[in-house]
C-alpha cells in the first residue's frame, strides 16, 4: 500500500511518448520511429477553430437545407429550411464518433449535384451505439464537377481530421492529400467469447472499417497456435497492422510469433491491434480507457474500440519477457498470475460458453474454496514511479435522424475455417455504399444503394428519389498492388464444435514460446542469488499479480495508474488471513479501479523493472496472459516499448469546450 500511495502522490517525468503517425505512413526505420516518438508540437488550431463552413441540401432533394461547419472536433449541423432551428437539436456529430466519410452521385443523369456521407455511431438514450448515416447534397453550383469537387474537399477534410493528417494552411484541401488506403490482417477467432466473433465481426467490424476506407485481409484461426504460425511466415512490409478479433490469447500468438522470427528487430515494430471478441477483453478495455470512453461491455466495448482503430494511430507497448522453470522464454503484454486469479482464469475455462459471465461464476466457486499458497516474491524497485491516471471523461450523446439496426444475421450454415476475405462483398447486405480502395489486394464491390433492403430506404431516400453510387476520392492507380486470388467465405457462421466452444487449452498444451526477442539484461540465471537491490517477500499469499496495462478484465481495472509505455511492471499480491467478504470488496472496487483506497492491510502493491516468482506450494495454476504455463520458478523482466499497439487518438470522446 505504501508503494501504491507513493506512487499517486508522484508525477512520472518520463515524456509522453505518443506515436502520432497516420494510416498510411509506415514507421519501418529508427529515424522515423524516433520522430514519431517525439512529443507532438502543440496544436496551432483550438478544438472550435472553424475549418469549413458552408450551405447544403440534403438527400432526398426535397429534405431541408444546412448550414454545415467543421471543427478540428466536431461536425455542426444547423438547419436552415423550411424553418431556422434557433437550437438544433442532433447538429453536433462528434468526431470520436465517426468511422469514416465518402462521396457519391446520382445515377440521374440530369441531376447536376454531388453528395458527401458521414457515418457515424452515436450512443443512444440508453448508452448502447446505433449506427446513423447523414447524407448532404452539394448543389450551389451550375455544374456537377464543381460540386463534386465541393464535396470532395469536405470528404478530404473530415477524413484528414480523422486520420490525424495535417490540413494545408492555404486552405487549398484535394484529394492528393490523402495517402493510399491503409492494409490491415485481421484474424479473426470465429469460437472467441461464446462463439459470436465470427457473427460480431460481419455484422459490426467489417462494415465499420469499409467505412473508414480500410483496405483487409481476413483469415479464420483454426486452432491453437494457428496465429503464431501465420505471422511467423508473413511479409510484414505488406501490411501496416495486425488486428486480432478474439480475446487476449489471440494477440498472445500474434506477439510471440513476431517476436520468434529471425527478423524480430523489425517484426515487433509492426502495429498490433486488438477488436473484442473474447471473454476477457482486459487490454480493450485498457485501450478503451485510454480513447476517453466510458467504461464498456460487448458489443458497446467493440464499436467503440473499431472506432478508434478506424482513426489509426498508437502507441509503444511495453512487453513483458518471462522466463519459465524449464529456461524458455516467451512475451507477455497482459499479465502473469498465480493463485486465485490464476486458478478462477483456468478453472473457469469449462463455463467458456458463459463468455464473460464465466468469471463471475468461477470467482463465486474460488471464494467457496479459497487456498493460500507459500512463495517467495523478488522484485527490482523502479527509481520512476508511475504517474496517476487521468480520469476518464463520459462520451456526450449526439443524435442523429438517420438510425439503423444491425442486419439480422443469417441462417447458420456450414463453412470451411481458414478461408481468407480480401474486401470482399460480405454475405449480408451492408446498409453502406463501399468504397474503392486505391491498392488494396482486392477491389471493393459497388453496390446498389436502392432496393437493397428495407433498411436502405431511410438511408439513402425514399421511392422516386434517384439512387446514389459510390464517388471514390482518389481512383485506383494503374499497377496498384494485387493478392493473390483468395476463395471467399460462403454464407453463414463457420462450422462449430457440438460444444459451441473452442475446446479449452489443457496444461500438458504448450504455450507459445519464443526464442527470439532482446536479452534480459536485469536478470541474473533462474535460480542464481539476486542482486542487493532487489526486494524479497516471502510468506503465504492468496494471489500474486504482475500487470502492464490498466486492466485486467475489460471491467476490471487492476493497476488504474499504469499506462501502455511506462517502462514499469506492476506488482499487486494479497497475503493470507483476509476473509472472504474482503477479498470479495477488493474485486467489486476493483470494477471503479478503488480497491487501493479501501485500507485493506492484507494488499500490497509495488511498481518494479523485473521480478522473480519462487512458488514454495508443491501445487498451483501459473498463467501468462491467461494461458496455462509450467508451473515452478519463474522471472520476468520489462521491455519498454518494445511492441506498438493500435490505440486511436488518446481521450478523443470529449465534447468541444
Amino acid at each position: 500500500m505504501n508503494g501504491y500511495l507513493k506512487a499517486e502522490e508522484q508525477r512520472d517525468q518520463r515524456p509522453d511518448q505518443e506515436l502520432t503517425w497516420s494510416w498510411g505512413r509506415r514507421l519501418r526505420s529508427p529515424v522515423d520511429r524516433a520522430k514519431a516518438m517525439a512529443p507532438p508540437p502543440p496544436p496551432p488550431l483550438t478544438a472550435s477553430t472553424p475549418l469549413l463552413h458552408g450551405e447544403f441540401g440534403s438527400y432526398p432533394a426535397r429534405g431541408p437545407r444546412f448550414a454545415l461547419t467543421l471543427t478540428p472536433q466536431a461536425l455542426h449541423i444547423q438547419r436552415l429550411r423550411p424553418k431556422p432551428e434557433a437550437r438544433p437539436r442532433g447538429g453536433l456529430v462528434l468526431l470520436a464518433e465517426v468511422s469514416g466519410c465518402c462521396t457519391l452521385r446520382s445515377r440521374s443523369p440530369s441531376d447536376s449535384a454531388a453528395y458527401f456521407c458521414i457515418y457515424t455511431y452515436p450512443r443512444g438514450r440508453r448508452g448502447g451505439r446505433r449506427r446513423a448515416a447523414r447524407t448532404f447534397r452539394a448543389d450551389e453550383a451550375a455544374t456537377y464537377e464543381e460540386n463534386r469537387a465541393e464535396a470532395q474537399r469536405w470528404a478530404t477534410a473530415l477524413t484528414c481530421l480523422l486520420r490525424g493528417l495535417p490540413l494545408p494552411g492555404d486552405g487549398d484541401i484535394t484529394p492528393d492529400l490523402l495517402p493510399r488506403p491503409p492494409r490491415l490482417l485481421l484474424l479473426v477467432n470465429p469460437f472467441g467469447g461464446r462463439g459470436l466473433a465470427w457473427q460480431w465481426c460481419k455484422n459490426h467490424v467489417l462494415p465499420m472499417i469499409s467505412e473508414a476506407g480500410l483496405s483487409f485481409n481476413l483469415i479464420q484461426t483454426e486452432r491453437q497456435n494457428h496465429a503464431r504460425e501465420l505471422v511467423q511466415g508473413l511479409s510484414l512490409s505488406e501490411w501496416d497492422g495486425i488486428v486480432t478479433v478474439s480475446g487476449d490469447g489471440l494477440l498472445y500468438e500474434v506477439l510471440n510469433g513476431l517476436l520468434d522470427r529471425p527478423d524480430w528487430e523489425e517484426a515487433v515494430k509492426t502495429p498490433v491491434g486488438i477488436l473484442p471478441c473474447g471473454s476477457g477483453n482486459a487490454l480493450a478495455g485498457a485501450v478503451n480507457q485510454h480513447g476517453g470512453f466510458e467504461p464498456a461491455l460487448g458489443i458497446d466495448l467493440l464499436l467503440n474500440c473499431s472506432l478508434l482503430l478506424c482513426r489509426g494511430g498508437g502507441r509503444p507497448l511495453d512487453l513483458l519477457s518471462v522466463t519459465l522453470a524449464s529456461g524458455s522464454r516467451c512475451f507477455s503484454f497482459l499479465s502473469v498470475a498465480w493463485g486465485f486469479v490464476s486458478d478462477v482464469d483456468i478453472q473457469s475455462e469449462r463455463f467458456r460458453a458463459l463468455g464473460s459471465a464465466r468469471f463471475t461464476l468461477g470467482t463465486v466457486l474460488g471464494l467457496a474454496t479459497l487456498h493460500t499458497y507459500r512463495g517467495r516474491l523478488s522484485y527490482l524497485p523502479a527509481t520512476v514511479e508511475p504517474a496517476s491516471p487521468a480520469p476518464a471523461h463520459g462520451l456526450p450523446r449526439a443524435k442523429s435522424e438517420l438510425t439503423l439496426a444491425p442486419a439480422p444475421a443469417p441462417p447458420v450454415a456450414h463453412s470451411p475455417l481458414h478461408r481468407s476475405v480480401s474486401d470482399l462483398p460480405l454475405p449480408l447486405p451492408l446498409p453502406l455504399p463501399t468504397l474503392t480502395s486505391p491498392g488494396s489486394p482486392e477491389p471493393l464491390p459497388v453496390l446498389s444503394l436502392n432496393g437493397g433492403g428495407s433498411e436502405l430506404t431511410g438511408d439513402w431516400g425514399g421511392a422516386g428519389d434517384a439512387p446514389l453510387s459510390p464517388d471514390p476520392l482518389l481512383p485506383s492507380p494503374p499497377g496498384s498492388p494485387k493478392a493473390a486470388q483468395l476463395s471467399p467465405i460462403t454464407e453463414g457462421a463457420p462450422e462449430m464444435p457440438a460444444s459451441s466452444e473452442l475446446l479449452p487449452p489443457t496444461p500438458d498444451t504448450p504455450v507459445a514460446i519464443s526464442a527470439g526477442g532482446p536479452p534480459d539484461h536485469l536478470l541474473p540465471p533462474l535460480g542464481s542469488p539476486l542482486p542487493p537491490d532487489w526486494v524479497t517477500l516471502e510468506g503465504e499469499f492468496v494471489l500474486m499479480l504482475a500487470i502492464s496495462p490498466s486492466h485486467l478484465g475489460a471491467d476490471l481495472v487492476a493497476a488504474p495508474h499504469a499506462r501502455f509505455d511506462d517502462g514499469l511492471v506492476h506488482l499487486c499480491w494479497v497475503r493470507s488471513g483476509i476473509s472472504r467478504a474482503t477479498l470479495l470488496r477488493l474485486f467489486l472496487a476493483m470494477e471503479r479501479g478503488s480497491h487501493f483506497g479501501l485500507g485493506c492491510p492484507q494488499l500490497g502493491y509495488a511498481a518494479a523493472r523485473a521480478f522473480r516468482l519462487e512458488p514454495l506450494t508443491p501445487r498451483g495454476v501459473l498463467t501468462v496472459d491467461g494461458e496455462q504455463v509450467e508451473y515452478g520458478p519463474l522471472q520476468a523482466q520489462v521491455h519498454p516499448g518494445l511492441g506498438t499497439l493500435l490505440t486511436g487518438p488518446p481521450g478523443c470522446s470529449g465534447r468541444e469546450p
